[in-house]
C-alpha cells in the first residue's frame, strides 16, 4: 500500500485526492513506527485545504500523538493544548486529547512536580471520560492514577468500569492483579494475572508480577516459569529479570528434591491456568467462539497449556458490588452470534497442551523409551492424527459453505443483471461491489450475451448488502487490534488509530477526482486488477490532464529553446498536472535495480579490495590514479599522506582542542560490538537495526572522553598482564571479541559496553580552520574539496559535509551505519590515526537487494540506522569488500557504493564528497534525486540548480554527460515556462527577485522538493517560506496569499540552453 500510494504522488504530484493519500501514509507509517515519515505525511495532509475524510482536528491530534511517541514531549504537550482551544472540536477528539495529556502528566517527571502533575492528570482523565464515557482506555488510565496516590477503592472501580467497556485488555487485568497483591490477596491477584496472560500470552509485566507473587509465596519453580515467559514476551527485558532467572535456576539445581515439594499456598501455574477459572470459561467457550475471529490463537509460550481459548478470559469481570471479588460474567445481551465453525465442546480425542508436550518429548527420545512409554507414544500419535483429520474436515466444511454462498450470490447478481439489460442507462453514481465479494474470488461476469452491457449498472435494493461470508464487525476489528497491540506507545497508537478511523476508513470507497467518494462501476465488465493496470490507468489519466485533446510532442535536445517552449501556454491553460522528472518524460516511478546476473559464485563474494601503494608524488598526480579510482566500487590509496607530506597532526585531537575547544559536535551513543555482530537491545538476536542515540557536546569534552577511554583500556591491559590471562578468543588490543576459526557467528558478549562516537564535526569555517583546510590543497585535483573538475564545486553554495570537510572522532567500536552517499556522489576519507578502521562495501548495483533486506527488517533504507549482517549478505549473493584503513590511507568511495565502517582503535577521520565530471556520476545523482522524490526524502544536492550552473560554467566533451545535462535543461526550462503561464493565467504578478552570490538553492517548505526559478512565497509564522506549485495549489487553488518571485528571466535560461553544446574531445598534443 505504501509503495502504491507513493507512486501515485510521484506520477501525479497534483493528484486531487493527495490529502487522502497523505492521511493513509501517515497512519501506516505510524503503525510500523516510522515516525519521521508519519509526521511528514500528516503535516502535508494538514496543509491541504481540500476536504477529506479526516477533519483538521483529527490530523492535528495524530501529529501531536506522533510527537509524543517520538519522545518529543514538550512539543506534543503544546500541540495537545492548542488542540483543546479549538471551539468546534468533536467530543471524540477532545476525549482522546485529554486522555493523552492526562497520561503524559501522570508518567513524565519533566512536566512538573508530582502533586501538581497527578492533580492535573486526574482532571484531564475525568474530563476525557465526561466527553467519551465509553473509553475503556481512559478509565484504565484513571485507575492507574488513583492507584498511584493510594485511592485503592477508586482505582478498583475505574478498572472494573474499564473491563466493562473494553474487556480484552491485558493491561487492566495486570493492574487489577497489582492492586490485589498490594492488598495481600494472593489468590485474587493470581486470578487477575492469569486473565492478563490469557488475553496476551506475551504480556511481560503480568508474567513478571506473577513470578514475584509465586516467589513471595515460596514457589520458586512456578516463579521461574513465569520469569522465563516474561523474558520470551518482552521486547526489552531488564537485566534484573535475567539475573533473577539465573539466581532461581542456581537455587533450584542445588536444592534437595524434598525442599521443592513443600505445601503450596497457590495452585501451580498449570493448575491456575485451567482450574477453576479455565473450566468456568470452557463452559462458555461456545459463545466466545461465536464472537472471536477465526485464526486468532495467540502464540504459544512455554510453561502453560493452550487447551482453552485465551480470549475467554476477558469474560471475567470484577463484580460490581465488591472491589475484591472476581466472578465469571456472562455473554453480553444482544451480542451477535455468527457461528464460524461448528459449535460444541472439542471431541474427547483432542490432545491437551500437556499431552502435546509429552508427545513432543517422547518423539524426540524414541530410541531411549521403555515399552510402556512406547505404547503411550503410539496412543498419543493416533489421537494426534485423529485431531488433525478432524480439523481438516472442519476447514473443508467451512470452505464448501463459503463456496456455496459465493455461487448463490453470483447467481443472484446475474439474475438481477439480466433484468436490467434492456432499459436505458440509469443516472447516478455506480454501485460499489461489496469488498467481501472481491475478497472471496468473486468477479462480475465478462461482457457478452446474457450479461449487462458496459453502459449499464446493477441497481442494488436499498437496505440489502449481501455478502457471501459474515463480515467482521467493529467489535471483531477491535479484538483483532487488541490482540496485535504492543506495550507502551505503540499500543496507544493502534488503539487511537482504531478509535479515530472507525469503519469508514477501513472500508472506504474509491475516491474520484471531483473530491467526493465514487464507487466502482458494476456494469458487467470485469474491473482491471493488478498493479500494472492501475499504473497504466494512472499514466493515461495523467497524460490527458497534462496535454488534453492533443498528442504530446516528442522533445529532443536537438530542438532550440523556442521550439521547446511551444505549446506551454496551452498546457498551462488546461490547468492539469505539471509533473517533472529529470530522467525521462515517461512518468513511470523509479524502482530499485535488480542484482546483476548471473550472481557471483561463492568464491567471488569476498573480493580483494582494489588498492595501490604510492611511491612518489608523480604517481599521486597521474591521470591513471583517478582512472583507477573511478573504475572500482571502492579503492584504498596507501602512503598518500607520506609522499605528499600531509601534516595529519593538524587534525589530531590535541590540535583540534587547542584551535577551537568549544566547537559543537554531534555525539552518537552506541553499543560496542564486534564488526560481524549486531545484537538487539536484549542481546538475544542478531538484527539489522543499529542502535545509535544522538546528542551534542564540545570538542574539548569529547577529547576528555576519548583520552579517558584510552587510559581506561590501557589500565585494563596492564591489569591483565599482571593477573590471569584472558580467554584466547579475545583481542589484547581491544575489548572486541574475535571471530571463531571456522568463520561462524561470533559469541555474543555477556554485556555490551556503551561508547560515544563524535561525528559530523563541521570544518567549513575558514576563519576557524584555515591551517587544516590549507593542508588539504596538497591533494591531487580529483580528490580535493574544491576543484574545477568537481561537480560539487559548481553548486554555488555550501552543502555541509559534501563540499566542505567533516571530521569524525572515534573510540574502538564507533560505527558509521550502512548508507550510500547523498545523491550517490563519490567520497574521500582519510584516516588521521593513530588507530585503524575496518571498512565494508558493496557495489552500487546491489543497493536494490540491500534495500529489500532493510524492508524485510522493517528499517527505512534512506534515513534508518542499519548494520548489515554478513550472513544475510552472503545468503543473498551480495559481494562485500572488507579491509582495514590504516593511518594516512585515503579511501575513495565511488558513486553509489554502499558502505559501513567501524573503528578498530582510537582515531580521527576526515571526509568530504566529490563529483567527477563523468556521465556515470551525473546519471546516478539523477537516479537518486528521483528515488528520493518518490520516497518523500530531501535531496540535499539540488540537481536542477547544479545542471544549470554546470551548463553556464563548463564546456563538456563527454557525450553521455552532455546529453544528461542537456535533457535536464530542456525539461526544467519547459516546466518553468508552464508554471509561468499558469501563474499568469490566474492573474498573479510575477516579481523579479534574482539571485544573490552564494544564495542557497530553494526547497519547498512542505514536501522538500527542489524549487527552481519560480518561487511561490507565503508568510508562515512571520517568516517568508518557499512552496512548490503543487503544495501552493493545495493550500490555495488560486494562489491567494502567495507572492510569486522569479530568479532568472526566461530569456536568460533560453540563452544558456541554446549555448550549451557538445565540445570536441581534447586529444593530447604532439608538441612538447
Amino acid at each position: 500500500s505504501i509503495k502504491a500510494f507513493r507512486q501515485v504522488l510521484y506520477i501525479d504530484p497534483g493528484f486531487p485526492r493527495a490529502n487522502e493519500i497523505h492521511l493513509r501514509l501517515g497512519l501506516m507509517f505510524k503503525v510500523i513506527a516510522d515516525y519521521e515519515s508519519s509526521l511528514k505525511h500528516f503535516q502535508l495532509a494538514q496543509s491541504d485545504s481540500r476536504p477529506s475524510t479526516f477533519s483538521k482536528a483529527d490530523v492535528r491530534f495524530h501529529i501531536a500523538h506522533v510527537l509524543e511517541v517520538q519522545g518529543k514531549y514538550k512539543q506534543a504537550k503544546e500541540a495537545y493544548e492548542q488542540l483543546l482551544t479549538l471551539k468546534d472540536l468533536s467530543r471524540t477528539v477532545r476525549a482522546e486529547t485529554l486522555r493523552q495529556l492526562g497520561w503524559m502528566h501522570h508518567t513524565l517527571e519533566t512536566l512538573g512536580e508530582k502533586p501538581q502533575r497527578q492533580a492535573y492528570a486526574l482532571h484531564c482523565l475525568q474530563k476525557s471520560i465526561e466527553a467519551d464515557p465509553s473509553s475503556g482506555q481512559s478509565l484504565y488510565f484513571l485507575g492507574r492514577c488513583f492507584a498511584s496516590i493510594g485511592k485503592v477503592h477508586d482505582a478498583f472501580i475505574s478498572y472494573r468500569n474499564s473491563v466493562d467497556k473494553a474487556e480484552a485488555n491485558a493491561d487492566t487485568w495486570c493492574s487489577i492483579g497489582v492492586l490485589y497483591q498490594q492488598q495481600s490477596q494472593p489468590m485474587d491477584a493470581l486470578q487477575a494475572y492469569i486473565c492478563a496472560v490469557q488475553l496476551d500470552k506475551a504480556h511481560s509485566p503480568a508474567w513478571t508480577n506473577l513470578g514475584v507473587l509465586y516467589e513471595n509465596c515460596s514457589q520458586p519453580q512456578d516463579a521461574l516459569k513465569c520469569y522465563l515467559n516474561a523474558m520470551h514476551g518482552s521486547s526489552s527485558s531488564s537485566s534484573n529479570l535475567a539475573s533473577r532467572v539465573k539466581f532461581l535456576q542456581t537455587q533450584l539445581s542445588a536444592a534437595p528434591p524434598a525442599s521443592v515439594q513443600k505445601p503450596r499456598q497457590l495452585p501451580c501455574i498449570e493448575d491456575a491456568w485451567n482450574i477453576p477459572i479455565s473450566q468456568e470459561m470452557a463452559s462458555r467457550q461456545n459463545n466466545q467462539q461465536n464472537r472471536s475471529p477465526a485464526g486468532s490463537a495467540p502464540q504459544q509460550r512455554t510453561g502453560y497449556p493452550d487447551q482453552v481459548d485465551g480470549n475467554s478470559a476477558k469474560k471475567l469481570k470484577v463484580a460490581s458490588g465488591s472491589p475484591r471479588a472476581m466472578t465469571p460474567g456472562t455473554s453480553e445481551v444482544g451480542a451477535e452470534h455468527r457461528p464460524a465453525v461448528p459449535t460444541g465442546p472439542p471431541p474427547p480425542f483432542y490432545l491437551s497442551q500437556q499431552q502435546l508436550q509429552v508427545l513432543g518429548y517422547l518423539q524426540a527420545n524414541q530410541e531411549t523409551l521403555n515399552p510402556q512409554q512406547r505404547m503411550l507414544l503410539q496412543q498419543l500419535q493416533q489421537q494426534h492424527r485423529a485431531m488433525q483429520q478432524h480439523k481438516q474436515q472442519l476447514l473443508l466444511q467451512r470452505q464448501q459453505q463459503v463456496q456455496q454462498q459465493v455461487q448463490q450470490q453470483a447467481q443472484q447478481v446475474q439474475q438481477v443483471a439480466g433484468a436490467f439489460a434492456a432499459p436505458p442507462r440509469p443516472y447516478g453514481t455506480p454501485y460499489a461491489m461489496p469488498g467481501s465479494q472481491r475478497a472471496n474470488g468473486y468477479t462480475p461476469p465478462q461482457g457478452g450475451q446474457g450479461t449487462t452491457p458496459a453502459n449499464y449498472r446493477v441497481m442494488q435494493p436499498q437496505g440489502r448488502n449481501p455478502a457471501p461470508v459474515a463480515p467482521l464487525s467493529d467489535q471483531d476489528l477491535q479484538v483483532l487490534l487488541s490482540q496485535s497491540s504492543k506495550e507502551g506507545a505503540s499500543s496507544l497508537a493502534e488503539d487511537i488509530l482504531a478509535h479515530l478511523t472507525g469503519p469508514d476508513l477501513l472500508d472506504t470507497p474509491r475516491l474520484g477526482e471531483a473530491g467526493v467518494p465514487s464507487a466502482a462501476p458494476e456494469d458487467g465488465t470485469a474491473p482491471k486488477g493488478g498493479a500494472e493496470e492501475s499504473k497504466d490507468a494512472l499514466k493515461s489519466g495523467l497524460a490527458e490532464r497534462l496535454l488534453p485533446g492533443q498528442s504530446k510532442p516528442a522533445l529532443s535536445i536537438a530542438m532550440s529553446a523556442a521550439e521547446v517552449l511551444e505549446g506551454c501556454a496551452e498546457v498551462a491553460r488546461q490547468g492539469g498536472a505539471f509533473p517533472l522528472s529529470l530522467l525521462s518524460d515517461d512518468p513511470t516511478p523509479p524502482r530499485p535495480p535488480d542484482p546483476p546476473s548471473p550472481p557471483p559464485t561463492k568464491e567471488q563474494l569476498l573480493p580483494q579490495t582494489p588498492s595501490v601503494y604510492l611511491e612518489n608524488k608523480k604517481q599521486a598526480f597521474s591521470p591513471q590514479l583517478q582512472e583507477f579510482c573511478v573504475a572500482h566500487p571502492i579503492a584504498v590509496i596507501r602512503n598518500m599522506a607520506n609522499i605528499l607530506k600531509l601534516d595529519l597532526g593538524l587534525f589530531s585531537t590535541k590540535t583540534l582542542v587547542e584551535a577551537n575547544p568549544d566547537h559543537t559536535i554531534e555525539v552518537r551513543t552506541q553499543l560496542m560490538q564486534s564488526p560481524d555482530e549486531n545484537w538487539d537491545a536484549e542481546r538475544r538476536n542478531m538484527v539489522w537495526r543499529c542502535e545509535s542515540h544522538r546528542s551534542h557536546t564540545s570538542i574539548a569534552r569529547y577529547a576528555q572522553y576519548q583520552a579517558s577511554s584510552f587510559q581506561e583500556s590501557l589500565k585494563e591491559e596492564q591489569d591483565k598482564a599482571q593477573g590471569v590471562q584472558r580467554e584466547s578468543d579475545s583481542d589484547s588490543n581491544s575489548s572486541l571479541p574475535r571471530a571463531s576459526a571456522g568463520g561462524k557467528r561470533w559469541r555474543r558478549s555477556a554485556h555490551f559496553k556503551t561508547i560515544k562516537f563524535g561525528t559530523n564535526v563541521d570544518l567549513s569555517d575558514e576563519r576557524k580552520w584555515r591551517p587544516q583546510l590549507q593542508e588539504l590543497t596538497k591533494l591531487p585535483a580529483f580528490a580535493r574539496v574544491v576543484s574545477a573538475g568537481n561537480m560539487l564545486s559548481h553548486v554555488g553554495h555550501t552543502i555541509l559535509g559534501m563540499n566542505t570537510v567533516q571530521l569524525y572522532m572515534k573510540v574502538p567500536g564507533s560505527r558509521t551505519p550502512g548508507h550510500q552517499e547523498n545523491n550517490n556522489f563519490c567520497s574521500v576519507n582519510i584516516n588521521i590515526g593513530p588507530g585503524e578502521c575496518e571498512w565494508f562495501a558493496t557495489p552500487e548495483e546491489y543497493w536494490g537487494v540491500i534495500h529489500g533486506l532493510c524492508e524485510r527488517n522493517n528499517i527505512n533504507y534512506l534515513h534508518g540506522s542499519w548494520w548489515p549482517l554478513m550472513e544475510d549478505l552472503m545468503a543473498a549473493r551480495i559481494p562485500v569488500y572488507r579491509f582495514l584503513q590504516r593511518p594516512g590511507d585515503l579511501v575513495w568511495v565511488n558513486a553509489g557504493t554502499v558502505h559501513w565502517v567501524q573503528a578498530v582503535g582510537w582515531c580521527n577521520n576526515i571526509a568530504w564528497n566529490v563529483g567527477p565530471l563523468n556521465g556515470t556520476q551525473f546519471r546516478l545523482g539523477l537516479e537518486r534525486y528521483e528515488w528520493n522524490k518518490l520516497q518523500a526524502f530531501k535531496s540535499i544536492v539540488p540537481m536542477v540548480h547544479l545542471s544549470w550552473n554546470l551548463a553556464r560554467n563548463l564546456k563538456v566533451s563527454e557525450p553521455q554527460l552532455f546529453e544528461l545535462i542537456k535533457y535536464c535543461l530542456l525539461r526544467t526550462l519547459r516546466h518553468c515556462q508552464v508554471v509561468v503561464e499558469f501563474v499568469k493565467g490566474l492573474g498573479k504578478e510575477i516579481r523579479w527577485h534574482g539571485r544573490a552570490k552564494n544564495e542557497i538553492a530553494h526547497y519547498c517548505a512542505n514536501c522538500e522538493v527542489e524549487v527552481f526559478n519560480i518561487l511561490l512565497v507565503k508568510e508562515v509564522d512571520k517568516k517568508h517560506v518557499v512552496h512548490c506549485l503543487d503544495c501552493s495549489r493545495r493550500l490555495s487553488p488560486r494562489l491567494e496569499g502567495f507572492v510569486v518571485l522569479e530568479e532568472y528571466s526566461i530569456e536568460d535560461l533560453m540563452d544558456v540552453y541554446d549555448n550549451f553544446s557538445l565540445q570536441p574531445a581534447q586529444t593530447p598534443s604532439s608538441s612538447s
